[in-house]
């Protein structure tokens, strides 16, 4: 195999095709601490995409409760077994180009040369049994404590922040990773990675349902269709993307998850702009992290870690820069805390900002203002003459 660039390990890595990336990569950043998994982003999806004949089990972004939910159950720790035990992160070696240190295991492209239970496989994966694929929220508000305390597996003790009986929401959509598994696996060569935007499509016209990328896809993403017999995943909302809706008179929009978010936990831009507010949150606060950056597919899709879960439990799902995460996020300086009003506040695709003491500005794609938004929100009081009083 040839060997890639991954920034998110710190060192090159195997991987079947030659490294080429996009002129701008599509990315996102989820706010965990902020999801109260109304699903409002998942039925904006639904209702977008895959309302119809042979999509009734396709959920292209889905809000799944860890540690026990999932879609399909138990994607992670079916290929997280399937990894197996792996010798972990130098940490010692962290610096702006290696954030997190450098991974010392193996990626499911590399672990596959050497599984004699892979055969045929670009990277290592398994293909989901129709059952699994019954509930997009299976387990959903299913606290640790409520299994553990019955399996005798709860210890005794609370440590703040650690919460002894917890639970958090994963807001999940295809990743469009840097180095797709699903492209990799693909033996029709229908998968493809677009030049101008890093998002991951599938071209209908050459798949013939084989169900590769279904299998070697760690997160699950692409999705096979009975009805006709091919396989469609989360396509990034690329007319949006584009610029094509009327709604933003030609001007580049964000998705529909990300748009229709009542808790506004999501923020989209482009991870390698340095003047985006992804670049920022990822590669200068450092305050979102990668979903299982050991598999080796680089994801472009963000999260900023709970604060109440076990640090071991977050470390094993994003990386050695948990710790980090949580505490800049916990005392964000003037310039995160602005970032963060980012979140939700237009439909329109936010290229770069510009802070200032009391509000902050985002900028599209020509660099006009889009919106401006309040760093703190006023407090009004009112005046005794109108008191509610009874």
């Amino acid at each position: 195999m040839p060997k890639v660039y991954n920034w998110q390990l710190g060192r090159e890595m195997e991987y079947p095709y030659e490294g080429r990336r996009s002129t701008r990569q599509f990315a996102a950043v989820f706010n965990i601490n902020r999801c109260i998994a109304c699903q409002t982003c998942t039925m904006a999806c639904k209702s977008t995409w895959t309302y119809s004949k042979g999509q009734e089990a396709m959920w292209w972004n889905n809000v799944e409760t860890k540690p026990y939910g999932g879609y399909p159950q138990h994607w992670d720790i079916k290929t997280l077994e399937l990894l197996g035990d792996q010798p972990g992160w130098d940490v010692a070696r962290a610096d702006n180009q290696k954030p997190y240190g450098v991974y010392q295991g193996e990626t499911l492209f590399e672990a596959v040369k050497t599984r004699t239970t892979a055969s045929g496989q670009q990277a290592l994966g398994y293909l989901p049994e129709a059952k699994e694929w019954r509930s997009p929220n299976f387990y959903e508000d299913t606290a640790y404590s409520t299994i553990a305390s019955k399996e005798g597996r709860m210890g005794d003790g609370t440590k703040l922040p650690e919460h002894k009986a917890w639970f958090f929401y994963l807001q999940r959509i295809c990743n469009h990773c840097t180095y797709p598994a699903c492209l990799a696996a693909c033996p029709r060569g229908a998968i493809y990675k677009r030049p101008e935007d890093g998002i991951v499509l599938i071209d209908q016209s050459q798949c013939r349902g084989y169900r590769k990328c279904v299998e070697q896809c760690p997160y699950k993403k692409p999705m096979f269709n009975p009805e006709t017999r091919i396989s469609e995943k989360c396509i990034a909302c690329y007319p949006r993307v584009e610029g094509t809706d009327p709604l933003t008179e030609g001007e580049p929009m964000v998705t529909r998850c990300i748009s229709a978010c009542v808790g506004k936990i999501r923020l989209q831009g482009w991870i390698d702009d340095p003047e985006s507010p992804i670049y920022y949150l990822v590669r200068v606060a450092k305050v979102a992290l990668p979903l299982y950056p050991q598999f080796g597919t680089e994801p472009n899709v963000y999260y900023i870690p709970p604060r109440w879960a076990p640090r071991g439990y977050l470390r094993q799902m994003f990386g050695p820069g948990v710790d980090q995460a949580i505490n800049t996020y916990g005392k964000p300086d003037h310039e995160l805390l602005s970032v963060l009003q980012l979140f939700g506040a237009t439909q329109k695709l936010v290229y770069s900002y510009k802070v200032e003491e009391d509000e902050v500005i985002g900028y599209g794609q020509k660099k006009q203002e889009v919106v401006r938004v309040p760093i703190e929100d006023p407090v009004i009081v009112r005046s005794e003459k109108h008191f509610n009083v009874t």
